[in-house]
C-alpha cells in the first residue's frame, strides 16, 4: 500500500508543478521559455536554502524529474565539486552532474530523427 501511496504523492507534487506552470503561461506574459528557466533557478535557490532535498525525499520522482529537480541536479553537483576540488568544481560541477541526463537526451533526440521523418510545416 505504500507504493501507491508514493505514487500519488509524486504524481501530486509533479503536477502541482505543472499546474503552476501552465496558470503562469495563460495569467503572465512570460515566455515558456522563460518559465522553463525560472523552473531551473528555482530549483537551484531551494536547493540552496535547503528546502528542495526534503522535497525530493517526500515526493520522489515528482520533484526529481521536473526543471526544478534539473536545477537542484545542478546545485548538488556543484556544491558536491567545490567540497571536493575546491573553485574549480564550480565550474565543472553541474556538468559532471548532469552529464548522463544530458547524453540520454541527446542519443534518443538523436535516434527519433533516424527513426522518423520531419516533414516542413505548411
Amino acid at each position: 500500500m505504500s507504493d501507491w501511496l508514493n505514487y500519488l504523492w509524486a504524481f501530486l507534487v509533479g503536477g502541482a508543478f505543472c499546474v503552476i506552470a501552465q496558470i503562469l503561461i495563460d495569467r503572465t506574459k512570460l515566455t515558456p521559455a522563460r518559465i522553463l528557466v525560472a523552473y531551473v533557478v528555482a530549483g537551484v535557490f531551494l536547493g540552496a536554502v535547503g528546502l528542495y532535498k526534503p522535497l525530493v525525499d517526500f515526493a520522489g520522482s515528482g520533484a526529481a524529474t521536473p526543471l526544478t529537480g534539473f536545477g537542484y541536479l545542478i546545485y548538488d553537483g556543484v556544491k558536491k565539486a567545490v567540497d571536493e576540488k575546491g573553485l574549480l568544481g564550480a565550474l565543472t560541477g553541474g556538468l559532471t552532474a548532469s552529464a548522463g541526463g544530458i547524453t540520454a537526451a541527446l542519443f534518443f533526440g538523436l535516434l527519433a530523427a533516424l527513426i522518423f521523418k520531419s516533414k516542413p510545416k505548411p
